[in-house]
């Protein structure tokens, strides 16, 4: 008889800091591959219910441990860069996500939560209560009644512009109709495709010896983003609208309100949609939904609830990459049992060794997986991060036949090793003390904050290692950096492997040489295919700062961290001065970057790190010599009095919580700062207020009291 699988992973409760700070690590790697395959490739490899149980742990440890937080973690974020196959749309507001729930608890936390933040006493909370659709979301800009724009939700700020295929769809009407219609309105939704659908289209792919699709979610995300518009006419795309961006005027004063509004319009909604007057009701109404979801003709992967009253979620606002009034409560993961055929190491960026097991096909929740990750050296010897023993002490080895489970990224994890069923030629896997790359540098066991040996092994050689310089390339071209089109990973590849490409300038000065390169005459080239590229790298030489920062591929600086920066600093003259100062040890300069929101001791040390290594600096200076312009990060467009300012609040705020106080202070255009320097606007101060009142008089800072503030801010 099989073992029962068990939980591979220590209770978070009993995690140590060390412990938690490598598994914090390596969730938050998972969990950006499985955004990239899921928001840009349209291929996720796990379902949403074992990404959701990905996450759901990565929150947990970072609920636990919330110095681990920093501005590139994926609890951070949202979505992935848009793919680059069409033109980039900034959104107008953002496209936030939601957080999630896994537990009736959950649930009643988060009501709990808006009770305490709006501090309301026996005050009764309505919210709106929908099913989750699978599908693609899209924003549709209407001005003066008229669709004009349809974009994806991309990275949440910058999405891709499907206008043409969108308008294909019988749901989304081009005129809206109706008289109370604002002059700007941004209708906002998800495109899905019927399961009835969904089975068709690829009865029809088969027959034309074509792939067929994994999932509805899959169809219709590829259907929406044909070139063709006539393509995407031809498949059975829906749309339900649910949600709003930028309104010049709002046409009701509650979230199912605007539902009714939305449907007087001309789009369809969803017709089980519920307005919940307790959370007893929204628990009753998921568990309704979660038995009749088999019968449903469209998928769903849980309920989503919204506080009703929208000027409650204008005071509720946001909290990083999420609203704080609503939350998605979502159906549980699945399992499944297969064959560890191989373990193969895999070199990343920054130099860590990461096995990659590699599976005998299985499907698990309508997608066939094929790689596991393995995480590290000890959680392949079934060894915790403080020694402690997981999957009960059970190794994994070559031939083992192991329980995966697809709780949240680009690959899922195994659950457990089925040693009944390990073969007698089963294989030990001994873990590399020397790099796989052509120099066999030695590897290392990274060293935790405390001093501690931690799980992570790293290749010690640096820049020489080929395969961290391959992996720093393939970060600068990707999209969410500089995005050339024309130069994938394998085009990249091969001009490192000739000597063409060593550095991210020698991109820029291909063009120049290519009369000794003869690029066209490589196979797979031509003259047309050599000339878009050149076109597309002459494209990039004007770039966002906040790109730049990210291409730069310096450790703990990923993308949100990198849009930080550049907002802190503004230009890139301005932000390089600043870090050259900060590697040479500059207090001040220090400080000043310590001051701004979401940027730690972690992210300080790493930007030291690079800018003091004169490799670096040169690799720098040759890049921004090819270069037209580095774009000035977007200054805020409220026209508050209190828009680029800085604001520092301390003490006890008495008419707001603190976290209502800086949401509102970063609505008005302000920046909500952790510490206090020379260049904070204002200190904020409530009762108790300590170092940062007087860090504030030290440096001649103003000081408001919280109604000052409130009257400066006209509320």
């Amino acid at each position: 008889m099989a073992s029962k699988a068990k939980k591979p992973l220590t209770d978070i409760a009993k995690l140590t800091r060390p412990q938690a700070k490598v598994e914090h690590m390596r969730l938050a790697l998972e969990l950006e591959a499985h955004d990239r395959r899921y928001y840009q490739d349209d291929a996720p490899v796990v379902s949403d219910a074992e990404y959701d149980a990905l996450r759901q742990r990565f929150n947990a440890i970072e609920k636990r441990f919330p110095e681990l937080v920093s501005a590139e973690s994926p609890s951070q974020k949202i979505g992935a860069a848009p793919s680059g196959r069409f033109r980039k749309v900034r959104h107008a507001v953002p496209m936030l996500s939601l957080d999630n729930a896994f537990a009736e608890a959950d649930v009643r936390d988060f009501a709990e939560r808006i009770q305490r933040f709006l501090k309301l006493a026996d005050d009764k909370i309505d919210f709106s209560a929908e099913p989750k659709i699978d599908g693609l979301s899209m924003s549709l800009r209407y001005e003066g009644g008229e669709l004009v724009t349809a974009a994806t939700r991309g990275d949440g700020a910058e999405g891709e512009d499907v206008t043409a295929n969108i308008r294909t769809l019988d749901d989304v009407p081009q005129k809206l109709k109706g008289r109370n219609v604002p002059d700007i309105c941004e209708v906002r939704g998800e495109v899905y495709m019927t399961k009835k659908a969904f089975l068709a289209l690829n009865r029809k792919q088969v027959e034309a010896g074509e792939a067929p699709f994994a999932n509805p979610r899959n169809s219709a995300a590829g259907s929406l983003r044909q070139k063709d518009p006539s393509i995407t006419a031809s498949r059975p795309l829906g749309f339900f609208a649910y949600a709003w961006g930028e309104m010049s005027a709002m046409p009701e004063e509650t979230q199912t309100g605007m539902i009714g509004w939305f449907e007087r319009c001309g789009f369809r909604t969803n017709p089980l949609t519920r307005l919940c007057h307790s959370v007893e009701q929204l628990i009753a109404f998921h568990r309704r939904i979660e038995e009749s979801r088999a019968g449903l003709d469209y998928d769903i992967d849980g309920v989503v609830y919204k506080v009703d009253r929208i000027d409650w979620q204008e005071r509720l606002g946001f909290v990083s990459r999420t609203p704080r009034w609503g939350i998605a409560h979502k159906f549980p993961a699945e399992q499944a049992v297969t064959v560890l055929r191989d373990i193969e190491i895999q070199v990343g960026r920054t130099g860590t060794l990461a096995p990659v097991g590699k599976l005998e096909p299985v499907g698990v929740g309508g997608v066939i997986v094929q790689n596991v990750t393995l995480h590290n050296e000890d959680y392949i010897r079934g060894v915790g991060g403080d020694g402690e023993l997981i999957r009960e002490g059970r190794d994994i080895r070559i031939g083992d036949t192991v329980v995966i489970q697809r709780a949240g990224d680009v690959i899922p994890q195994v659950v457990d090793v089925l040693i009944d069923k390990r073969p007698k030629g089963a294989r030990e896997f001994h873990f590399p003390k020397k790099c796989p790359c052509p120099l066999h540098t030695d590897v290392v066991r990274e060293e935790t904050a405390t001093g501690e040996e931690g799980s992570r092994a790293r290749c010690t050689g640096e820049f020489a290692c080929p395969f961290q310089k391959i992996e720093h390339l393939k970060l600068f071209v990707s999209r969410r950096a500089f995005d050339i089109d024309g130069l994938g990973e394998k085009q990249l590849q091969y001009f490192f492997d000739e000597g063409w490409v060593k550095e991210p300038g020698d991109i820029f000065t291909l063009q120049k040489r290519n009369s000794r390169l003869k690029l066209e005459e490589i196979e797979g080239y031509g003259e047309t295919s050599v000339r878009n590229l050149f076109a597309a790298i002459d494209g990039r030489r004007r770039i966002a700062l906040e790109r730049f920062i990210f291409a730069l591929g310096m450790r703990h600086v990923g993308e949100t961290t990198a849009l930080a920066l550049a907002r802190g600093y503004g230009s890139w003259e301005a932000f390089h001065d600043a870090c050259l100062k900060v590697a040479r040890g500059d207090e001040e300069a220090i400080a000043e970057m310590d001051a701004l929101d979401q940027i730690g001791d972690t992210v300080i040390a790493s930007v030291a790190a690079y800018f003091g290594e004169s490799h670096n600096r040169g690799i720098v200076d040759r890049l921004v010599k090819e270069l037209e312009e580095i774009v000035d990060a977007e200054r805020p467009k409220s026209n508050s009095k209190v828009a680029g300012k800085t604001v520092v609040f301390t003490g006890s705020l008495e008419k707001m919580t603190r976290d209502e106080a800086k949401a509102t202070a970063e609505r008005l255009g302000a920046k909500a700062a952790g510490s206090v320097s020379k260049k904070t606007d204002y200190v904020v101060a409530g009762p108790g207020a300590g170092s940062k009142l007087a860090e504030a008089k030290k440096h001649g800072v103003t000081v408001l009291t919280e109604d000052e503030w409130l009257k400066l801010i006209g509320e």
